[in-house]
């Protein structure tokens, strides 16, 4: 791994565990058993690494979405597909991660809203249409509106003043989130095909925790 790479992986490492704040460029570069004059010949200032950071893991997420869309063979499926990968990736994040980017970190901030309100709502919006055509979500909702509330929702569990970390599981509060949001778009047909995709998750976690 060449060194731009090494540090853009072991800072969104960080960032994740500790959030962005706490993190500082002598603690990355201590990490990686680097001297910062090193790491500042990749970066010019911590703005720039946090910017690097955001890039790659938007290009990364975006790549995964349209893996879940390809690997799914329902709508319904997909939001279970897209869950599995929520989980794993929450379950590893720091809720601090959004509010930081937000408060100290503007431009990497205006990137992830450019990708939550273009590319993430034309995703959303493409499941619900799929959705509404095979009849598993009501043909009656507005897919306009539908899809804003659900960006906006993804928001939710990481607004640290309703959900405190300490009290709330980030992945499990977004999993409630996203399988309540899905229930209210579903036909009765959608609703057993929910049902169905439920209960094969609750036998892979089984199964999976059998094995441990």
């Amino acid at each position: 791994m060449e060194p731009k790479e090494r540090i853009l992986f072991k800072a969104e490492e960080l960032f994740m565990q500790y959030g962005i704040r706490s993190v500082s460029m002598d603690d990355i570069a201590n990490s990686l058993g680097m001297s910062k004059k090193t790491l500042y010949q990749y970066f010019s200032d911590k703005d720039e690494l946090v910017e690097g950071v955001v890039d790659g893991h938007i290009n990364e997420i975006e790549v995964d979405c349209l893996n879940c869309r390809k690997d799914a063979t329902d709508a319904i499926h997909e939001i279970f597909i897209t869950m599995e990968r929520i989980m794993e990736e929450f379950s590893n994040m720091n809720p601090m991660l959004l509010y930081d980017l937000e408060k100290f970190h503007f431009k990497a901030y205006q990137r992830f809203r450019e990708h939550k309100d273009k590319f993430l709502l034309q995703i959303i919006r493409n499941n619900i249409e799929w959705g509404i055509k095979d009849e598993l979500y009501r043909s009656e909702v507005n897919v306009d509106v539908m899809s804003k509330y659900r960006i906006e929702s993804m928001m939710i569990p990481f607004n640290v003043a309703v959900f405190p970390p300490g009290k709330y599981n980030l992945a499990s509060t977004s999993e409630l989130i996203i399988e309540n949001f899905t229930y209210g778009l579903a036909t009765i047909k959608g609703h057993k095909l929910i049902q169905k995709y439920n209960d094969q998750r609750k036998k892979n976690l089984l199964y999976e925790e059998n094995k441990k």
